[in-house]
């Protein structure tokens, strides 16, 4: 065979290949791209007979700071670990404990509302889940980085839909309206206008000078300065619908974004799944899209249905867990240690057991506008009396890991070497009594100057962690002479209090990001704003030195030694009481298929449930 009767076979087998499996024309370019320049040109042509040609993307590492070229035809974010063998169809339902305000992420700052927007939304790019250090195409057809970083060049693909919705306020049926980067210059006017509701997300994006629209599907990204974050926010940006938020003639009114409460009540996303349904206080539905654009290229979920039924009661969910009527729910320590020692959880069982040290840390907060919370000698006292190897042994089963400062425990950013703070009530009494604090009137509360050290830690209704650990924190307080009273507020009274920042002590927990930025919760520039992430009102020229160093900085190392010092710094000053990095403690049917835990935690969005094995959703 003559080289031309090759070439021609050659490009007929892969006409055939394109025409009846995609897929595998994909990995005919990509060896014929190594093999011979000649059949590229000649497929290249057929492609664009067949189908729009796709640009050449660079991918950046933002480990290693290189960038490699590659098809995005052939390329889309964490392709290769959907299974090829997956059956469509089927649900997955968890539950949560509580209902959303509403549906809007940019306005909620609950996990919850975040949860349901990822389901619904895409994004440029995303890191790879196996190497987060490698961000990889979504949206995106093409990036360009300029070389001082400040200035990428964003290609989109063409042809990605908004999912259909009927505006609720006008009644106006919105059918096959494609994304365009007007969209996502819609997402960053909307975040960065300062009368809407978003202060924690406002913070990330205020750094860039302006979006940029070049075309229907191109726009630039401008940063004002350098910052070592501006890769992973820029492609991470998703398109916000303005033809739903902005469904009205006139400039956009950020008051009116903030309470339209109607379309607050939707989540209008191009994503893998469309929002279906919320049944207020009971379930919020979410069903495939089934035009999502990820789907020809080989990433659309095997699951049709996700579920989250609102179950407030631990036992409750429990209960439906066991019973079959909730998939996946994540665990207390006392449920994972006391209550799954039976054949359901055996390791041929029906429930399936996945433990992992999850991307969080939990702590007690002292608002620092209280004068008694003022003196970092009494916040070291403090925590001085929290009994946290008592608490781990008793409440979480040592299902955690003792922290000392804000950052994922098992980072770089995380300085191992800072011990904590060991439980001494003596040492504790000590630092007291040299802050000033000393019982005068003998009647065994500490005072100064005619003030009582009397303070009110707020407590989370149908919390039952807190339910546990609050009572012997106050009973070790009250051996050093202080008077811990307790407050049990529900949930939405108590995100209240705290953006109001009307309290006195709180213990929540913040999730930590892969790269980590203090910015958003120990800045001084947020310590004053409403609906902040420093609720607590820290203020330290020194943090905020070192956290603009962090900003700025793109050498790994280099920005590892100033996280450690911006943890050293906030162990000496003890703002929070660092508690625990829990445990991730999930519980699910052992029925779903390609179950797989990466650096970022259980994705979801690859299992999968065998013909046989699926199951409806009551009412649906």
């Amino acid at each position: 065979m003559n080289k031309n009767l090759y070439l021609n076979f050659i490009l007929t087998v892969a006409t055939s290949a394109f025409v009846f499996l995609g897929i595998v024309l994909i990995n005919a370019v990509d060896r014929l791209h190594q093999n011979s320049r000649e059949v590229l040109k000649r497929l290249d042509r057929l492609e664009e007979a067949l189908t729009a040609r796709p640009a050449q993307t660079v991918v950046l590492s933002a480990k290693k700071n290189t960038t490699r070229v590659i098809q995005a035809f052939s390329q889309i974010a964490n392709r290769q670990y959907f299974d090829p063998e997956a059956v469509s169809g089927g649900r997955l339902i968890g539950a949560i404990s509580s209902d959303t305000p509403n549906m809007n992420y940019l306005i909620n700052n609950e996990a919850t509302a975040g949860t349901f927007n990822a389901l619904c939304s895409s994004a440029l790019a995303a890191r790879d889940l196996k190497n987060p250090d490698e961000f990889e195409p979504l949206m995106a057809e093409s990036w360009t980085i300029s070389p001082d970083k400040l200035t990428y060049l964003i290609t989109l693909k063409k042809g990605i839909l908004w999912q259909d919705f009927t505006d609720p306020v006008t009644g106006k049926v919105w059918k096959n309206k494609e994304v365009t980067a007007a969209d996502f210059k819609f997402f960053l006017d909307a975040i960065r206008n300062p009368d809407t509701n978003c202060a924690p997300l406002r913070v990330y994006y205020q750094d860039i000078d302006k979006l940029e629209i070049i075309d229907k599907y191109t726009f630039k990204v401008v940063w004002k300065t350098r910052y070592f974050r501006s890769l992973e926010l820029t492609l991470s940006m998703s398109p916000l619908p303005r033809h739903l938020y902005h469904a009205y003639p006139g400039p956009f009114d950020p008051q009116k974004f903030n309470d339209d409460h109607q379309r607050n009540r939707l989540i209008v996303g191009c994503g893998p799944y469309r929002f279906l349904r919320w049944d207020k206080n009971r379930r919020v539905i979410f069903v495939r899209f089934e035009d999502y654009f990820g789907k020809k290229y080989g990433i659309m979920p095997p699951l049709k249905y996700r579920v989250y039924e609102i179950i407030k009661h631990p036992n409750t969910r429990f209960q439906a867990l066991l019973a079959g009527e909730i998939d996946q729910l994540g665990l207390s320590a006392e449920q994972w240690v006391k209550r799954t020692d039976t054949p359901l959880f055996a390791k041929n069982g029906k429930i399936r057991k996945i433990k992992y040290l999850g991307h969080s840390y939990s702590y007690i907060g002292y608002n620092l506008n209280n004068p008694l919370f003022q003196d970092k000698r009494v916040r070291r006292a403090l925590t001085q009396l929290v009994d946290r190897k008592k608490i781990l042994r008793e409440v979480y089963h040592d299902l955690g890991k003792i922290v000392t400062g804000p950052f994922f425990y098992n980072s770089s950013a995380y300085d191992k070497s800072v011990q904590p703070y060991a439980f001494d009530i003596e040492k504790a009494r000590r630092l007291l009594a040299e802050a000033g604090w000393k019982d005068t009137d003998g009647d065994g509360i500490l005072d100064q100057n005619g003030r009582k050290f009397t303070f009110t830690f707020l407590q989370i209704s149908g919390s039952v962690t807190q339910q546990k650990i609050i009572p012997i924190i106050k009973e070790d307080m009250a051996k050093a002479g202080i008077d811990m009273k307790i407050q049990v507020l529900e949930w939405a009274v108590y995100l209240q209090r705290l953006e109001e920042k009307n309290f006195d002590v709180c213990s929540l927990g913040w999730t930590t990001a892969y790269e980590a930025d203090p910015y958003q919760v120990w800045h001084s520039s947020q310590a004053d704003r409403k609906h902040s992430s420093n609720h607590i009102s820290f203020r330290n020229a020194e943090a905020d030195r070192l956290i603009v160093a962090i900003r700025r900085t793109f050498d790994p190392v280099k920005r590892t030694e100033l996280c450690h010092q911006f943890h050293r710094l906030i162990h000496e000053e003890q703002p929070y009481t660092f508690l625990f990095a829990p445990y991730e403690l999930i519980a699910q049917s052992s029925r779903y298929r390609n179950v797989k835990i990466f650096p970022l935690g259980l994705e979801t969005q690859i299992i999968w449930t065998p013909k046989k094995q699926q199951r409806k959703i009551p009412g649906i």
